[in-house]
């Protein structure tokens, strides 16, 4: 690819369904990818395990909206195989500074255990990466995250790929077609990442989807 890739290509790229990836850290090349099926979270759909239920409870962290963006995105590259280079972490962090993309971060004190990361563009999140350094730390991210796109009113959580993981806590995989129509319809409502900003409790977070599960 010999464009330059900026924030607002980016950016539109999203609303047409395409999402970056490079083929490993080291690899300066970037392509798009417009995958036949598509990961989606049903944002009322979110399962939470005995288990995770138990960690929520516990509550012996902190959750924070963009307290170290780029930390974040750091650490879900920092594995042996990542498709996030140096131009693509700079994009994020640019996207980041204009209000674009956010990064939801489980600390342990001044240690951030686990997060996750996404561009938001309308009512929709686009899901990019997230990490656990902790037992659990990802999946509370998700919760937490799922909680609060529900809560700013946002109607399309796309994870790009549906993996085993992913699938275990609910995530769906839909044709192409029907993501699309449903980004569309996402990118006519007026959500706002910020729009509630307080954080729940973990207690609360089981007791809201036990409701609506």
């Amino acid at each position: 690819m010999t464009t330059e890739l900026t924030p607002e290509i980016l950016l539109n790229a999203y609303a047409a369904g395409v999402f970056p990836m490079a083929e490993s850290r080291d690899n300066p090349e970037i392509f798009w990818v417009d995958p036949q099926h598509r990961g989606i979270f049903p944002l009322d759909g979110f399962h939470i395990s005995r288990s995770l239920a138990r960690s929520l409870r516990k509550g012996s962290y902190q959750i924070h909206v963009n307290r170290d963006f780029a930390a974040c995105v750091s650490a879900c590259a920092d594995r042996e195989e990542t498709w996030i280079n140096d131009e693509i972490f700079s994009l994020y962090n640019a996207l980041n500074e204009h209000g674009f993309a956010h990064s939801l971060e489980v600390w342990d004190q001044d240690a951030l255990v686990g997060g996750v990361y996404g561009v938001t563009l309308g009512g929709a999140f686009f899901g990019e990466s997230m990490f656990s350094r902790q037992r659990d730390a990802s999946k509370i991210a998700l919760a937490y995250l799922v909680d609060r796109l529900r809560r700013c009113g946002y109607v399309l959580f796309d994870t790009q790929f549906l993996t085993p993981h992913l699938a275990s806590l609910g995530a769906i995989e839909i044709p192409r077609a029907t993501y699309r129509a449903q980004l569309a319809d996402a990118l006519r409502v007026d959500a706002n990442f910020y729009s509630d900003s307080s954080v729940p409790s973990g207690a609360s977070i089981v007791q809201r989807n036990t409701q609506t599960s």
